[in-house]
């Protein structure tokens, strides 16, 4: 990709956002204990309807002309009820700031984007993600429960099972413009993750119809490849994602897309079939292209060079990650069954869980390299990209130990001095070299330790912890994303999605405590 360096300008609400948060946190001598931060955190990322006013701001868009901001509450809920409530919880002073709405039935045409009604508090990852996060929720959970914050990771739990009772799946985010798509499911562990503190057999139980519509989302066409019998990711909406034309902008105004057309004019692409993605004649992204571009951020890795450029390949391949995912998820919608009293039902699931497995090792296995990849289903092959993701079998117990060994010798592929890099290759993609992230910190040291290699686990996890804890002592806040090449935080050599390094964060300050609890003694 050409070398070239944008600065991106965050929205006027982010920069507030941000400098709020770095006023809260940033040392004035010397910062708090790492931990007692981490905790501290736990509160100033926390939204709830009596912050409603607080969690409705958007960094990613502007209020309405009204200077309030929309919140939608699901069409078969009643509006006005909902209301009521809000207002008998909100400061007298904070309800003015936003205006209630009831979702329409159609929801594509939607043009004053606006927060997601959710019953229960929740915790935000922090600057410009002001919102409830699909994936990023499960990892924020496990700092919680570790932290004995278990009434708050019950309600986070409890605010995804109302996601898909009443907007039909877990969501990206609860914000209008995420309604089209998921994010990895991490929903079973979550359940889970709270039961072994409630013992509450009654909850998980009445849980389970959330639990099967949510495993039919995935497994049912068009996420499901009736080919494989495994399942992809895959946007249902159509068109720019509204987010990114609104607040990934760089400093000449070019938005996202912009820029991935001045690559497609100025660079040759042997990776995919371009013209199935933009019209050279016209200088157009098409349909498919959106389609695609959708689909990556469904699932979580926005943006990256897994699929190819801008990975908006993605729409033909069945991704290690998901089906890793769905595989825990069947085998713990099992265990689920079992704890119900509903035992009986648990050999099906079982058995998806052992085929799914089977078709991981068989399609996704790549023994002469030794790393678990991407399966090209509409080319029959794997795309020989080394990510992350490899890590994912080894962490759901899919990989046998000859495979799990493989994986662990080339863990020298990924380890830089700041811990693992995401991938092998810099593409100048934000989930690509040089960056490590904390969920696949944790996802690789586990995997790692399920099949003891200890060792291994323990020196990327100092490698990472120490990056954090260094560069925390210097700003006095914990960051989004880490560039582990060469141990900072600094992200500008980011030039497609977003260029800015978010403060807060919740699932590095998950992670962190998570690997620091781990190391063995």
């Amino acid at each position: 990709m050409p070398r070239r360096t944008r600065k991106f300008l965050p929205t006027c609400f982010a920069a507030l956002f941000l400098a709020a948060l770095a006023a809260q946190t940033a040392p004035k001598t010397q910062p708090a204990p790492i931990q007692d931060y981490i905790r501290k955190m736990w509160g100033v990322l926390t939204r709830s309807n009596r912050n409603l006013a607080q969690a409705a701001v958007d960094p990613k868009f502007q209020p309405l002309p009204n200077g309030r901001w929309p919140v939608y509450v699901p069409a078969n809920e009643d509006a006005r009820l909902i209301e009521g409530q809000l207002r008998h919880e909100m400061a007298p002073a904070d309800f003015p700031k936003i205006e209630i709405r009831k979702l329409p039935a159609d929801t594509a045409g939607l043009k004053e984007q606006g927060l997601l009604y959710v019953p229960r508090p929740y915790v935000v990852p922090g600057g410009r993600f002001n919102e409830m996060y699909g994936w990023d929720s499960y990892f924020i959970q496990v700092g919680l429960l570790r932290d004995h914050e278990d009434a708050l990771a019950k309600d986070m739990a409890d605010n995804f099972l109302y996601e898909i009772r009443n907007y039909g799946k877990i969501l990206n985010a609860n914000r209008t413009y995420y309604l089209t798509r998921s994010q990895p499911p991490f929903l079973t562990q979550m359940l889970l993750g709270v039961y072994q503190r409630t013992k509450d057999r009654q909850w998980l139980a009445d849980a389970m119809p959330a639990v099967e519509s949510y495993y039919r989302f995935w497994t049912s066409e068009p996420h499901l490849t009736p080919a494989t019998g495994l399942s992809r990711y895959y946007d249902l909406g159509d068109g720019p994602a509204p987010e990114s034309v609104s607040a990934e902008r760089d400093a000449q105004g070019l938005t996202h897309y912009d820029r991935v057309k001045e690559y497609y004019r100025t660079e040759k692409v042997t990776d995919y079939d371009v013209g199935e993605f933009y019209d050279r004649k016209r200088d157009v992204l098409t349909d498919l292209f959106y389609k695609g571009d959708r689909s990556m951020r469904e699932s979580g890795f926005d943006p990256s060079n897994r699929f190819g450029p801008f990975s908006v390949d993605i729409i033909h391949y069945d991704p290690v990650c998901l089906n890793s995912l769905l595989y825990l998820m069947e085998s713990q919608t099992a265990e689920i069954l079992e704890i119900v009293g509903k035992g009986a039902e648990a050999g099906d699931w079982r058995k998806r869980a052992a085929d799914r497995a089977e078709a991981i090792n068989r399609l996704m296995w790549d023994a002469q390299d030794g790393l678990y990849y991407d399966y090209n289903f509409a080319h029959k092959t794997v795309r020989r990209y080394p990510f992350l993701t490899t890590f994912y079998p080894l962490w759901a117990g899919i990989a046998s130990k000859e495979q799990a060994a493989a994986v662990a010798r080339n863990v020298a592929k990924f380890e830089r001095p700041g811990g693992l890099s995401t991938s092998t290759y810099e593409s100048g993609n934000q989930w690509d070299l040089p960056f490590g992230w904390a969920p696949l910190q944790m996802i690789a040291v586990e995997g790692l330790r399920r099949y003891g290699f200890n060792a291994d686990a323990d020196r990327i996890s100092q490698e990472f912890l120490s990056l954090v804890r260094d560069e925390y002592g210097k700003v006095g806040f914990i960051v989004e994303k880490y560039d582990v090449v060469r141990r900072g935080t600094d992200s500008s050599s980011i030039r497609y999605g977003y260029q800015s390094n978010q403060a807060g964060f919740g699932w590095t300050n998950a992670v962190y405590t998570r690997l620091l609890d781990g190391l063995s003694h």
